[in-house]
């Protein structure tokens, strides 16, 4: 019981971000990333991603940004859970056995974090994504990195 909770603690903080995996994944973890990636869809994918967002808009310095109701995060919780169950114990099941036996319980997070990684290329692919991050260079002073880069390139 408690390995299962080191598990899951590690696959959370791998998708989340908040600690790097704590070992270079290994040939089985690769093979488990892989399959987590082609066992998912776009659908799975962006459920992840409304689950991840919805997680981190919990952070005091942005929860005003977002409007995420205690209802709403409950239900996201249910089918991420329900996803990480099925990518587990279902559709990577063979892989996950593997990993977990040749190369211990923190491939499960080095899987997963490629997972995230893959959903987050996803959400920043998008081109409505794209125009809201490059909106940020109309506030740019481009004078001042121009003196910048004049002043380092004279050095």
């Amino acid at each position: 019981m408690q390995q299962n909770k080191a598990v899951v603690g590690l696959l959370l903080a791998s998708l989340i971000g908040m600690t790097p995996c704590l070992a270079t994944a290994g040939p089985f973890a690769d093979d488990m990333a892989k399959c987590l990636v082609r066992s998912t869809s776009e659908a799975d994918r962006t459920e992840l991603m409304r689950w991840m967002f919805a997680a981190m808009s919990q952070h005091p310095g942005i929860a005003s940004l977002s409007s995420v109701s205690d209802k709403m995060r409950n239900e996201l919780n249910v089918k991420t859970g329900q996803l990480f169950t099925r990518l587990l114990a279902t559709d990577c099941k063979s892989e996950t056995t593997l990993a977990l036996k040749n190369e211990g319980p923190q491939t499960i997070g080095s899987a997963f974090e490629v997972l995230g990684q893959v959903a987050a290329r996803g959400l920043f692919a998008d081109p409505h994504v794209v125009d809201a991050m490059q909106a940020v260079a109309k506030a740019i002073d481009e004078s001042k990195l121009k003196e910048l880069t004049a002043s380092t390139a004279a050095k």
